[in-house]
């Protein structure tokens, strides 16, 4: 979104690390991940790990991303903390709800995708 002010939160699934950075930074605490550990297999023979490298190496899965939009206040601090580039302003800002449940986005609501939708819903022109 370019000059039009802070709009709904988009997440770049594929970006994302799960390092908890924009968790740690929010200062409404908003938005909480889930995420686990798996091994990345080695290009190396079994056995013939480098000197000096005593463990597997691991990368970290989403499982779930979450922000609850009854708390998040819009400062965009997530945005410019997270050192990947896997949350950005979208269109509109996100449409009242009937239900607290309803103002909480997991990952498929906050995809680039789910807010292009939204905002066609709204009559907003895509960005």
């Amino acid at each position: 979104m370019t000059g039009t002010g802070h709009g709904r939160i988009e997440l770049l699934e594929d970006r994302c690390t799960s390092c908890m950075i924009c968790v740690r930074e929010c200062p409404t605490w908003c938005i909480s991940i889930d995420s686990h550990s798996v091994v990345i297999a080695d290009q190396e023979p079994a056995g013939a790990r480098p000197p000096g490298r005593r463990r597997e190496r691991t990368a970290n899965v989403l499982d779930s991303f979450d922000i609850d939009f009854t708390l998040c206040m819009y400062c965009g601090i997530c945005i410019e903390e997270c050192p990947f580039d896997a949350l950005q302003w979208a269109g509109s800002h996100v449409a009242a709800g009937d239900s607290r449940e309803a103002l909480v986005h997991g990952r498929d609501a906050l995809a680039p995708m789910a807010t292009s939708a939204a905002d066609e819903a709204d009559g907003t022109p895509a960005p």
